[in-house]
Protein backbone atom coordinates (compact mmCIF):
# COMPACT_ATOMS: atom_id res chain seq x y z
CA UNK A 1 0.00 0.00 0.00
CA UNK A 2 2.39 2.77 -1.50
CA UNK A 3 -0.19 5.68 1.14
CA UNK A 4 0.99 3.85 4.21
CA UNK A 5 4.48 5.92 4.76
CA UNK A 6 2.27 8.87 4.20
CA UNK A 7 -0.23 8.10 6.82
CA UNK A 8 2.16 6.96 9.24
CA UNK A 9 3.97 10.79 8.99
CA UNK A 10 1.17 12.22 11.14
CA UNK A 11 0.26 9.38 13.58
CA UNK A 12 4.39 9.61 14.60
CA UNK A 13 3.78 13.55 14.40
CA UNK A 14 1.13 13.13 16.93
CA UNK A 15 2.78 10.84 19.00
CA UNK A 16 5.70 13.48 19.09
CA UNK A 17 3.87 16.16 19.95
CA UNK A 18 1.85 14.54 22.74
CA UNK A 19 4.92 13.96 24.20
CA UNK A 20 6.28 17.59 24.00
CA UNK A 21 3.26 18.91 25.38
CA UNK A 22 2.94 16.81 28.33
CA UNK A 23 6.69 17.77 29.10
CA UNK A 24 6.04 21.31 28.48
CA UNK A 25 3.01 21.46 30.86
CA UNK A 26 4.97 19.77 33.76
CA UNK A 27 7.83 22.86 33.26
CA UNK A 28 8.58 24.75 35.83
CA UNK A 29 8.53 27.81 33.92
CA UNK A 30 4.81 29.47 33.39
CA UNK A 31 5.72 30.60 30.25
CA UNK A 32 6.98 27.43 28.57
CA UNK A 33 3.89 25.52 30.75
CA UNK A 34 1.17 27.59 29.28
CA UNK A 35 2.84 28.93 26.13
CA UNK A 36 4.82 26.21 24.59
CA UNK A 37 2.49 23.51 26.25
CA UNK A 38 -0.77 25.13 24.33
CA UNK A 39 1.20 25.26 20.63
CA UNK A 40 1.97 21.70 21.37
CA UNK A 41 -1.30 20.60 22.06
CA UNK A 42 -2.83 22.85 19.01
CA UNK A 43 -0.79 21.09 17.23
CA UNK A 44 -1.22 17.42 18.52
CA UNK A 45 -4.94 17.75 18.28
CA UNK A 46 -4.11 19.20 14.43
CA UNK A 47 -1.87 15.92 13.68
CA UNK A 48 -4.36 13.58 15.32
CA UNK A 49 -7.04 15.21 13.25
CA UNK A 50 -4.98 14.59 10.01
CA UNK A 51 -3.81 11.33 10.86
CA UNK A 52 -7.97 9.70 11.53
CA UNK A 53 -8.85 11.65 8.26
CA UNK A 54 -5.78 10.27 6.59
CA UNK A 55 -6.68 6.63 7.98
CA UNK A 56 -10.42 7.21 7.30
CA UNK A 57 -9.27 7.86 3.81
CA UNK A 58 -7.46 4.92 3.12
CA UNK A 59 -9.68 2.84 4.36
CA UNK A 60 -12.40 4.04 2.10
CA UNK A 61 -9.87 3.43 -0.81
CA UNK A 62 -9.95 -0.03 -0.12
CA UNK A 63 -13.58 -0.94 0.63
CA UNK A 64 -14.92 -0.85 -3.01
CA UNK A 65 -14.54 -4.30 -3.53
CA UNK A 66 -17.34 -5.53 -6.71
CA UNK A 67 -18.56 -9.26 -7.18
CA UNK A 68 -16.71 -11.09 -9.54
CA UNK A 69 -17.58 -12.06 -12.53
CA UNK A 70 -16.66 -14.28 -15.89
CA UNK A 71 -17.65 -13.00 -19.10
CA UNK A 72 -17.12 -14.48 -22.21
CA UNK A 73 -15.15 -12.75 -24.48
CA UNK A 74 -16.07 -14.15 -28.29
CA UNK A 75 -13.06 -12.28 -29.30
CA UNK A 76 -14.83 -12.03 -32.96
CA UNK A 77 -13.75 -9.13 -36.03
CA UNK A 78 -16.65 -7.56 -35.65
CA UNK A 79 -16.48 -7.17 -31.36
CA UNK A 80 -12.53 -6.30 -31.69
CA UNK A 81 -13.97 -3.65 -34.38
CA UNK A 82 -16.48 -1.98 -31.80
CA UNK A 83 -14.17 -2.06 -29.20
CA UNK A 84 -11.63 -0.27 -31.35
CA UNK A 85 -13.98 2.30 -31.85
CA UNK A 86 -14.74 2.85 -28.39
CA UNK A 87 -11.28 2.80 -27.30
CA UNK A 88 -10.81 5.15 -29.97
CA UNK A 89 -12.95 7.47 -29.28
CA UNK A 90 -12.99 7.36 -25.31
CA UNK A 91 -10.37 4.97 -24.06
CA UNK A 92 -7.88 6.95 -25.62
CA UNK A 93 -8.76 10.35 -23.82
CA UNK A 94 -6.86 9.18 -20.63
CA UNK A 95 -4.77 5.95 -21.26
CA UNK A 96 -2.80 7.60 -24.85
CA UNK A 97 0.69 8.91 -23.86
CA UNK A 98 -0.28 12.33 -25.50
CA UNK A 99 -3.15 13.91 -27.32
CA UNK A 100 -2.60 13.07 -31.58
CA UNK A 101 -2.22 9.14 -30.92
CA UNK A 102 -4.54 6.76 -29.56
CA UNK A 103 -1.87 3.55 -28.40
CA UNK A 104 -3.33 2.63 -25.01
CA UNK A 105 0.10 2.67 -23.36
CA UNK A 106 -0.86 5.10 -20.85
CA UNK A 107 2.32 6.28 -18.48
CA UNK A 108 0.07 9.59 -18.35
CA UNK A 109 0.02 11.25 -14.49
CA UNK A 110 -3.74 12.35 -14.92
CA UNK A 111 -3.19 14.09 -11.20
CA UNK A 112 -1.07 16.60 -13.14
CA UNK A 113 -4.69 18.28 -14.25
CA UNK A 114 -6.69 18.64 -11.04
CA UNK A 115 -6.99 21.52 -9.27
CA UNK A 116 -5.10 20.40 -5.55
CA UNK A 117 -2.20 18.34 -5.46
CA UNK A 118 -4.35 14.74 -4.46
CA UNK A 119 -1.94 12.61 -5.87
CA UNK A 120 -0.10 11.01 -8.60
CA UNK A 121 -2.45 9.06 -10.96
CA UNK A 122 -1.44 7.54 -13.97
CA UNK A 123 -3.33 5.92 -16.56
CA UNK A 124 -1.83 2.48 -16.91
CA UNK A 125 -0.34 0.85 -19.97
CA UNK A 126 -3.81 -1.06 -21.52
CA UNK A 127 -1.79 -3.06 -23.96
CA UNK A 128 0.02 -6.63 -22.77
CA UNK A 129 3.26 -4.68 -21.60
CA UNK A 130 1.19 -3.58 -19.13
CA UNK A 131 -0.70 -5.21 -16.09
CA UNK A 132 -4.04 -5.76 -17.75
CA UNK A 133 -2.08 -9.38 -18.95
CA UNK A 134 -1.99 -10.15 -15.70
CA UNK A 135 -5.66 -9.96 -15.42
CA UNK A 136 -8.32 -12.15 -16.04
CA UNK A 137 -11.33 -10.80 -18.43
CA UNK A 138 -13.32 -10.41 -15.29
CA UNK A 139 -10.79 -8.21 -14.09
CA UNK A 140 -11.11 -5.95 -16.74
CA UNK A 141 -15.01 -6.08 -16.94
CA UNK A 142 -14.65 -5.05 -13.22
CA UNK A 143 -12.38 -2.29 -13.80
CA UNK A 144 -14.93 -0.60 -16.39
CA UNK A 145 -17.92 -1.10 -14.22
CA UNK A 146 -17.17 -0.76 -10.85
CA UNK A 147 -13.93 1.23 -10.92
CA UNK A 148 -11.76 -1.35 -8.33
CA UNK A 149 -8.87 -3.14 -9.27
CA UNK A 150 -8.71 -7.16 -8.92
CA UNK A 151 -8.12 -6.43 -5.17
CA UNK A 152 -10.93 -4.23 -4.85
CA UNK A 153 -8.87 -1.07 -4.23
CA UNK A 154 -10.53 1.85 -5.57
CA UNK A 155 -9.43 3.14 -9.12
CA UNK A 156 -10.10 6.80 -7.73
CA UNK A 157 -9.73 8.35 -11.60
CA UNK A 158 -11.40 5.46 -13.22
CA UNK A 159 -14.29 5.30 -10.45
CA UNK A 160 -15.11 9.27 -11.36
CA UNK A 161 -15.70 8.10 -15.03
CA UNK A 162 -18.98 7.60 -16.85
CA UNK A 163 -17.63 3.67 -17.95
CA UNK A 164 -20.03 2.07 -16.51
CA UNK A 165 -22.38 3.31 -18.81
CA UNK A 166 -21.62 1.21 -21.54
CA UNK A 167 -23.44 -1.65 -22.21
CA UNK A 168 -22.67 -5.10 -21.37
CA UNK A 169 -21.84 -6.22 -24.89
CA UNK A 170 -19.59 -2.68 -25.74
CA UNK A 171 -17.34 -3.49 -22.50
CA UNK A 172 -17.05 -6.83 -23.45
CA UNK A 173 -15.79 -5.59 -27.21
CA UNK A 174 -13.32 -3.34 -24.90
CA UNK A 175 -11.95 -6.47 -23.23
CA UNK A 176 -11.87 -8.42 -26.96
CA UNK A 177 -9.89 -5.19 -28.48
CA UNK A 178 -7.19 -4.96 -25.75
CA UNK A 179 -6.64 -8.56 -25.68
CA UNK A 180 -5.86 -8.12 -29.74
CA UNK A 181 -3.24 -5.22 -28.96
CA UNK A 182 0.32 -6.05 -29.14
CA UNK A 183 2.91 -5.56 -26.51
CA UNK A 184 4.21 -1.56 -26.38
CA UNK A 185 5.35 0.92 -24.00
CA UNK A 186 6.66 -0.07 -20.50
CA UNK A 187 4.57 -1.73 -17.51
CA UNK A 188 3.01 1.06 -15.40
CA UNK A 189 2.99 -0.82 -12.33
CA UNK A 190 0.86 -2.53 -10.33
CA UNK A 191 -0.55 0.42 -8.49
CA UNK A 192 0.15 3.15 -10.37
CA UNK A 193 -2.27 5.18 -8.11
CA UNK A 194 -0.62 7.26 -5.32
CA UNK A 195 -2.39 9.49 -2.87
CA UNK A 196 -0.74 12.29 -1.28
CA UNK A 197 -1.76 12.92 2.26
CA UNK A 198 -3.73 15.74 1.72
CA UNK A 199 -5.44 13.47 -0.77
CA UNK A 200 -6.25 10.63 1.87
CA UNK A 201 -6.95 13.30 4.32
CA UNK A 202 -9.94 14.88 1.95
CA UNK A 203 -11.25 11.67 1.11
CA UNK A 204 -11.31 10.81 4.48
CA UNK A 205 -13.44 13.73 5.16
CA UNK A 206 -15.86 12.88 2.13
CA UNK A 207 -14.58 16.26 0.55
CA UNK A 208 -13.82 14.37 -2.78
CA UNK A 209 -16.50 13.19 -5.13
CA UNK A 210 -17.89 9.18 -4.57
CA UNK A 211 -17.26 7.10 -7.38
CA UNK A 212 -20.20 6.92 -9.55
CA UNK A 213 -23.20 4.49 -9.06
CA UNK A 214 -22.62 1.31 -10.88
CA UNK A 215 -25.83 -0.32 -12.61
CA UNK A 216 -26.82 -3.61 -10.79
CA UNK A 217 -28.11 -5.37 -13.89
CA UNK A 218 -27.31 -5.89 -17.04
CA UNK A 219 -26.87 -2.77 -19.53
CA UNK A 220 -27.92 -2.63 -23.17
CA UNK A 221 -27.33 0.20 -25.45
CA UNK A 222 -29.60 1.11 -28.24
CA UNK A 223 -29.01 0.32 -31.87
CA UNK A 224 -25.92 1.84 -33.46
CA UNK A 225 -27.37 4.62 -35.68
CA UNK A 226 -26.82 8.22 -36.08
CA UNK A 227 -29.90 9.02 -33.54
CA UNK A 228 -30.62 10.94 -30.79
CA UNK A 229 -30.92 7.32 -28.72
CA UNK A 230 -27.78 6.08 -29.82
CA UNK A 231 -26.16 9.95 -29.13
CA UNK A 232 -27.56 9.81 -25.44
CA UNK A 233 -26.01 6.41 -24.73
CA UNK A 234 -22.71 7.65 -26.18
CA UNK A 235 -22.96 10.97 -23.79
CA UNK A 236 -23.51 8.68 -20.98
CA UNK A 237 -20.11 6.69 -20.62
CA UNK A 238 -18.20 9.68 -22.18
CA UNK A 239 -17.37 12.01 -19.10
CA UNK A 240 -18.84 15.12 -20.85
CA UNK A 241 -21.41 16.08 -18.06
CA UNK A 242 -18.72 16.50 -15.93
CA UNK A 243 -17.55 19.17 -17.65
CA UNK A 244 -20.60 20.30 -18.61
CA UNK A 245 -23.07 19.59 -15.93
CA UNK A 246 -25.54 17.13 -15.77
CA UNK A 247 -28.11 18.46 -18.16
CA UNK A 248 -24.83 19.87 -20.17
CA UNK A 249 -26.01 23.65 -20.05
CA UNK A 250 -22.63 24.21 -18.09
CA UNK A 251 -20.46 23.44 -15.63
CA UNK A 252 -20.81 24.26 -11.84
CA UNK A 253 -18.10 26.19 -9.94
CA UNK A 254 -16.51 24.13 -7.40
CA UNK A 255 -16.12 21.17 -9.33
CA UNK A 256 -13.27 18.91 -9.77
CA UNK A 257 -12.88 19.03 -13.11
CA UNK A 258 -12.87 22.52 -15.62
CA UNK A 259 -16.11 24.13 -16.10
CA UNK A 260 -17.16 23.59 -19.57
CA UNK A 261 -19.52 25.73 -21.16
CA UNK A 262 -23.23 25.30 -21.88
CA UNK A 263 -23.73 22.75 -25.14
CA UNK A 264 -26.18 24.73 -26.14
CA UNK A 265 -24.28 26.62 -28.21
CA UNK A 266 -23.91 23.78 -30.92
CA UNK A 267 -27.77 24.67 -31.87
CA UNK A 268 -26.72 26.90 -33.96
CA UNK A 269 -24.32 24.80 -35.46
CA UNK A 270 -24.78 22.81 -38.62
CA UNK A 271 -23.32 19.09 -38.64
CA UNK A 272 -20.18 19.71 -40.58
CA UNK A 273 -19.46 22.82 -38.18
CA UNK A 274 -19.85 20.51 -34.91
CA UNK A 275 -17.92 17.27 -36.89
CA UNK A 276 -14.99 20.20 -37.69
CA UNK A 277 -14.68 21.32 -34.25
CA UNK A 278 -14.46 17.80 -32.99
CA UNK A 279 -12.13 16.87 -35.75
CA UNK A 280 -9.65 20.15 -35.77
CA UNK A 281 -10.38 21.97 -32.04
CA UNK A 282 -11.61 24.79 -33.51
CA UNK A 283 -14.99 25.95 -33.18
CA UNK A 284 -17.00 27.81 -35.70
CA UNK A 285 -16.07 31.30 -34.37
CA UNK A 286 -12.88 30.64 -34.54
CA UNK A 287 -12.00 29.31 -30.90
CA UNK A 288 -9.64 27.19 -29.76
CA UNK A 289 -10.73 24.49 -27.58
CA UNK A 290 -8.78 24.17 -24.12
CA UNK A 291 -6.67 21.39 -23.61
CA UNK A 292 -8.84 20.04 -21.19
CA UNK A 293 -11.32 19.59 -23.92
CA UNK A 294 -10.80 15.68 -24.98
CA UNK A 295 -11.77 16.81 -28.38
CA UNK A 296 -9.62 14.52 -30.31
CA UNK A 297 -10.66 11.33 -28.79
CA UNK A 298 -14.39 12.20 -29.80
CA UNK A 299 -13.10 13.25 -32.85
CA UNK A 300 -11.87 9.69 -33.98
CA UNK A 301 -15.62 8.87 -33.98
CA UNK A 302 -17.09 7.82 -36.98
CA UNK A 303 -19.17 10.47 -38.76
CA UNK A 304 -22.32 8.31 -37.26
CA UNK A 305 -21.66 8.21 -34.26
CA UNK A 306 -21.10 12.22 -34.40
CA UNK A 307 -24.39 12.73 -35.61
CA UNK A 308 -25.79 10.63 -33.30
CA UNK A 309 -24.24 13.15 -30.77
CA UNK A 310 -24.91 16.50 -32.48
CA UNK A 311 -28.67 15.04 -32.99
CA UNK A 312 -28.74 15.03 -28.93
CA UNK A 313 -27.52 18.02 -28.73
CA UNK A 314 -29.94 19.13 -30.66
CA UNK A 315 -32.58 18.46 -28.23
CA UNK A 316 -31.18 19.57 -24.93
CA UNK A 317 -32.86 21.99 -23.08
CA UNK A 318 -32.61 25.77 -23.45
CA UNK A 319 -30.39 26.94 -20.49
Amino acid sequence: MPEMFDVALPIVLAALLTFASLRAFRHKRRLVRWGVGSIAALLTLIATITSVFALAGLSRLNAHGAPAVSPTIAGTAEQVQRGHEIADGFCSGCHAPDDITATLTGDRDLGRHLPLPLGSFVAPNLTPAGRLARWSDGDIFRAIRNGVDPGGRRLFIMSLTNASGLSDDDTKAVIAYLRSLRADGRDTGATPDRFSLLGLVMLGAHLLPEAKPVPTGVVIAPAKAPTAEFGEYILSYQDCRGYHGKALTGGVPGQLPPLGPDLNVVKVWSFDQFAATMRTGVDPTGHELGKEMPWRPIGRMSDDELRAIYEYLMHLPAS
